[in-house]
């Protein structure tokens, strides 16, 4: 409910509390970034002097593996190509419980990336070993607009994507970039 009261958290330097409707546990912060209450937070995984279209999958096996991949706009039949690069992925690096949700939602952040913007998008998918097994997904477009939830309609065909990382992602928000944005979503596991 906008405008609800919101229970106290621990808050730190930048962070406002959630007035998009959200529920209470979670935090957005003045970067877009949307927190758990109980996530720990997690700095930035991203590599200076890495060239944002880089395609080339890094599967070292160090404690951070990665996988890219560019997207054409309005390429639609490439969300398949994302599932399966995803899913494949994902079985090589012996995570297959991420599987399952990691390409629904995938799907949804893709997807909406290629039906609302004017150009293609980039997805990079990192997986980040150490207690627990961490695997965020960010799909970059090119359009500042940030996307909203929406309460979809029983009968509508759309407006329920950002519902489902809501509801599934252990994390999620958007974060501006200098042309455009990133989508992005976490999910863990206990390291095995």
């Amino acid at each position: 409910m906008a405008g609800a009261d919101t229970e106290p958290m621990d808050r730190g330097p930048g962070d406002v509390l959630a007035r998009d409707g959200g529920p209470p546990s979670r935090r957005v912060a003045q970067d877009g970034t949307v927190r758990n209450k109980t996530a720990p937070r997690a700095g930035t995984t991203s590599r200076k002097g890495e060239a944002p279209n880089d395609a080339a999958a890094r599967t070292g096996a160090g404690p951070e593996r990665e996988l890219r991949h560019e997207l054409r706009h309005a390429d639609l039949p490439a969300v398949a190509e994302v599932r399966r690069l995803l899913r494949d992925r994902l079985s090589q690096w012996k995570v297959p419980d991420l599987i399952d949700t990691a390409e629904l939602l995938a799907s949804e952040v893709v997807t909406n990336a290629l039906v609302h913007t004017d150009r293609g998008a980039e997805l990079t998918a990192r997986l980040t070993e150490g207690g627990c097994q961490r695997l965020r997904v960010e799909v970059r477009d090119y359009v500042a607009r940030r996307p909203k939830v929406r309460r979809a309609t029983d009968h509508a065909a759309h407006g329920r994507g950002l519902l489902l990382v809501q509801a599934l992602a252990d994390r999620w928000g958007v974060r501006a970039q200098e042309a455009g944005k990133v989508v992005w979503f976490e999910l863990t596991q206990k390291a095995s």
